[in-house]
Formats: C-alpha cells, sequence, structure tokens
C-alpha cells in the first residue's frame, strides 16, 4: 500500500519560518513528480508547489512564489520531499498535503495526482 507521510507542520508567528517533509513509500523505480496541496475549510484545496523526479523542473502557485521553496531526496529505497516556507503569512495558515505521481497535464488540478497523504496543519499567527 502506497504511503505519503507528511511531517513539520505547527503554529509559527508571521514572518516566520517552517520546513514540512513528505515521506514516500512508492517504488522509486517510477520515477514520478511529487508535490503540495492546501486546504483551508470550506475552500476548494489550492495547489502549493510541484517538483519533477531530478528536481529538473519546480513549479508554484503565485501567491507562494519566492517564499516557497520545493525540493527532494532520492534514495534507492525511499524519497523524501520538503517545502521550505519563509515569510509566513497568516493566509497560510491550512492543512497541507503531500501528493505523488501526477497523471494529468495540469499539476494545479487535483484529478491530475494519485496519491495523497494525511495532511499535516500550519498556522500561521499574525
Amino acid at each position: 500500500q502506497v504511503q505519503l507521510v507528511e511531517s513539520g507542520g505547527g503554529l509559527v508567528q508571521a514572518g516566520g519560518s517552517l520546513r514540512l517533509s513528505c515521506t514516500s513509500s512508492i517504488r522509486t523505480f517510477s520515477r514520478y513528480s511529487m508535490g503540495w496541496f492546501r486546504e483551508v475549510r470550506g475552500k476548494e484545496r489550492e495547489a502549493v508547489a510541484s517538483i519533477t523526479w531530478g528536481s529538473e523542473y519546480t513549479y508554484y502557485a503565485d501567491s507562494v512564489e519566492g517564499r516557497f521553496t520545493i525540493s527532494r531526496a532520492n534514495s534507492k529505497s525511499t524519497v523524501t520531499m520538503y517545502l521550505q516556507m519563509t515569510s509566513l503569512l497568516p493566509d497560510d495558515t491550512a492543512l497541507y498535503y503531500c501528493v505523488a505521481v501526477v497523471t494529468g497535464s495540469d499539476w494545479r488540478s487535483q484529478e491530475s495526482w494519485r496519491h495523497w497523504g494525511q495532511g499535516t496543519q500550519v498556522t500561521v499567527s499574525s
């Protein structure tokens, strides 16, 4: 069973930083893209960032461009993806989901991603 496990969420003051991690149990021979989405209760999930297998390409939502950095480390047995978040704003408060294996053409679409983690909460206080 595929597992994506997020960690690193928490409470931080506006202007602060957090680093989220996601560990994937998907077999590495698949060479898959990964990404992050976030959800605020009552609103549609928003794509945050995406990264290709070899980190050749990274993509960001306009709302986080220049403040967030996505990266990943691929080994023979595990894959770990990170989201370094800086200059955090109260509007960044959300449940952050790790996603993997994009099957659609639009990384911003929820329907394009096959696997989802359980989410980690990020709360930014003003």
